[in-house]
């Protein structure tokens, strides 16, 4: 199993579910994933759940508050991006357009944090670690493994990225810009932006999580069993590469990916 100890600065290190009814979560993304868990009380907001697969964290969870369910804000995966400077990091973010939602803030002892919307409109965590890391595992059947972003502004996502972060964001050999575009810290690919052909216009930006599986179609079938919808079925990208995008019961979509 890939573990993981460190992450590099400007690439994403942390995937967080925020949810309208976390003990519901905890148990489909258990029977779907396997994954266990471990509760951080957090006084008046409830707990912070922390999930772990074979021992390392592999993804976290918490309930969401009142106030933002009656704003219409829906369950949601949130993406951590490392920093190690998370405050200079959402300082230039601001110079090139973003918007910064909160912070930045310490997390107790556990790192530094801070809540970005790019200039597309596409929201994003900063976290800059002490205590935490961010995940332990990545890449393996079951954990974290890609994101992608869907925005009709794609140039000046890339833009934005690439000055922040150092991304380099390139389509595949023989294609031009218009197809998908794979983001990468040189020769290490991590993300994409999606095509406009492949997005849905309706959607504001955002981007999603991909969580890698050894069989898309029968973890789509166990998602479904489960209560999750099914946004786009079980599909071919690519030569060997097969994928499927989901909602969980309590409506956060995120994806599956079965290299």
């Amino acid at each position: 199993m890939p573990h993981v100890d460190k992450h590099a600065p400007g690439t994403f290190c942390w995937v967080e579910l925020e949810t309208t009814d976390l003990e519901a979560a905890k148990a489909f993304y258990d029977s779907l994933f396997g994954w266990s868990f471990v509760d951080h009380p957090m006084g008046p907001a409830g707990v912070y759940t922390i999930f772990q697969l074979n021992g390392r964290e592999a993804a976290a969870a918490y309930q969401q508050q009142e106030s933002e369910r009656a704003r219409g804000v829906r369950s949601h995966w949130n993406l951590y991006i490392a920093a190690d400077d998370a405050d200079a990091s959402a300082a230039r973010a601001a110079e090139l357009g973003a918007t910064i939602l909160a912070g930045p803030f310490d997390v107790t002892t556990s790192g530094r944090m801070a809540i970005l919307s790019d200039p597309t409109g596409a929201v994003f965590c900063l976290w800059q670690p002490n205590k935490n890391a961010g995940l332990g595992v990545m890449g393996e059947n079951n954990c974290y493994c890609w994101a992608d972003l869907s925005t009709a502004d794609r140039a000046g996502a890339k833009r934005f990225y690439e000055r922040l972060f150092g991304w380099k964001a390139a389509p595949g050999k023989g294609k031009d810009d218009s197809t998908y575009l794979h983001i990468g810290l040189g020769e290490h690919y991590f993300a994409g932006i999606l095509p406009d052909s492949h997005r849905n216009p309706k959607a504001p930006p955002h981007w999603m999580a991909y969580f890698m599986t050894s069989d898309a179609d029968a973890a789509t079938e166990k998602a479904q069993a489960l209560g999750a919808t099914v946004v786009a079925p079980p599909m071919n990208v690519g030569e060997s590469l097969r994928m499927a995008i989901l909602c969980d019961p309590q409506g956060a979509v995120f994806a599956l990916f079965q290299a």
